[in-house]
Formats: C-alpha cells, structure tokens, sequence
C-alpha cells in the first residue's frame, strides 16, 4: 500500500471521500493510479474504455486521462472537476492541445507519484477557494463587464466566449486593474497552487484570454511584464510588451 501524502485515511466512508476516475489505458498504470489515490483518500472509479463523457460513471471531483482529446472537451462541457491529461508525448504542442481541449493540467510521463498527489491536491483546492471566494455581481474594466453570476464576459457590448480558467483569470486581473500580477500569483488565485514546475498553463490561457478579448479588434490590454508578469492596462503607453506571450 503506498502512503497517503495528506494523512487521507481510506477507510473514510465514501459519501465523505474525493472521487476520482481514471480513464487510462495501460492496466499497469491504472492499477497503480487506483492505489496511491485510494492511499490518498480518494474513492476511485477505473474507466479505462471511456470514449464518451456520458460513460463516467458519476460526477467526479478530479479526472485523470492519457489523452483522447475529444473526451477531454466532452468533460469541460460537463463539469468544472479538475480534468489532468497524463501524456507521453512531451512535446510542448501536445501539451498545448490537451490545455486547449478544457485540461486544467497535462503531466509527463514518466512522472513523481507525489507530484501528481501534490498537484491534485492543489487543483481541486483552487476549486474550493474559487468556490468560496465567488462575488456577485459584475466586474468592469475599460470597454469589459463580466458577470460573476452568469460568468459571461463582454467587450464593447460583443458577447467574449471564454471558456473557465479564462474566465478566472480576467476575474483575478479584473479584481488588480494597473498592477503587475507574477506568475506566481496568477497559479496562486486561479490555479490554486504556488510551484511553477515546467507547465506553461499560465502562458496558454494568458493567450487565449487575449484572443477572446482581440476577436473584434479590440486594442490589447493584457501586457506581458517581463520577467515578472501580466498586467492589465487600458494606458500602457507602449511601456509593456505587445510580443509573444
């Protein structure tokens, strides 16, 4: 039996207990998912020929895939439950496509069981801080409204299909107009965890958030501070980068 890394106690009843499935392929890697989770408190569904989110068998608070990009979509339509992709494809593409697909996270293999432990952890908290820390009402910045309620984002009067990370992300920049928010602090308030390892979420969704918001040829207002942060700006002044991420 592996240890637990948050003293989770398996023989917590299940009605109390995270559930977790696990859509992943290779027995041998299930097998072992499925027990360093139950050794963490989680109740664990393995569901290795899921091809259709209608086949999870109940509403998850975290799932684990090893790909299948058009499941991962299907999913983040269905439920704002921590989505982490495993892949064996390092490339930076790949992690770009399954970030863009709805996952919250991808993680290399070969991987440190304790890490993904530890980065679970952190996902599922962000949710319940998110979840706590949820305001009415609306936010506005420049020519952008967001309502807190509905989680819909306009510019301009034209409707910002943001999907929901970047809707966290605008709330946390909208929240700090005119300062400088670190890399550090963006994992922090939205992502729910303070190490930056080697993912480049931040940069991805920063991306995307720009494109929603440009669509219409809208000035930019998200600026890259190197080598801090971002910030969100209606007077730069071209004191801020305009290039690249």
């Amino acid at each position: 039996m592996l240890a637990s890394d948050n003293g989770g106690d398996p023989s917590t009843p299940d009605a109390q207990r995270p559930h977790a499935v696990v859509a992943v392929v290779d027995a041998r890697l299930s097998t072992y998912l499925d027990r360093a989770l139950t050794a963490d408190g989680y109740r664990v569904e393995l569901a290795a020929n899921v091809v259709d989110a209608s086949e999870v068998p109940f509403a998850p608070d975290v799932v684990l895939l090893d790909g299948l990009l058009p499941l991962v979509q299907q999913l983040r339509a269905r439920t704002d439950a921590p989505i982490v992709v495993l892949s064996s494809d390092a490339a930076v593409e790949a992690r770009i496509a399954a970030l863009d697909a709805g996952a919250d996270e991808v993680v290399a293999a070969p991987f440190e069981p304790r890490e993904l432990l530890a980065k679970l952890r952190a996902l599922r908290r962000g949710r319940e801080l998110a979840t706590r820390r949820a305001r009415h009402g609306t936010l506005s910045y420049a020519d952008i409204h967001l309502d807190l309620d509905t989680r819909e984002v306009t510019r301009g009067g034209r409707t910002v299909d943001l999907r929901y990370k970047g809707v966290e992300l605008l709330a946390c920049f909208m929240r700090h107009p005119e300062r400088v928010l670190s890399r550090r602090e963006l994992l922090e308030d939205v992502w729910g965890y303070d190490f930056l390892g080697d993912s480049n979420v931040i940069e991805v969704t920063v991306s995307h958030l720009r494109q929603a918001l440009e669509a219409g040829g809208e000035p930019r207002l998200i600026f890259t501070v190197r080598p801090i942060g971002y910030i969100l700006n209606a007077r730069s002044d071209g004191r801020y980068s305009c290039k690249g991420k």
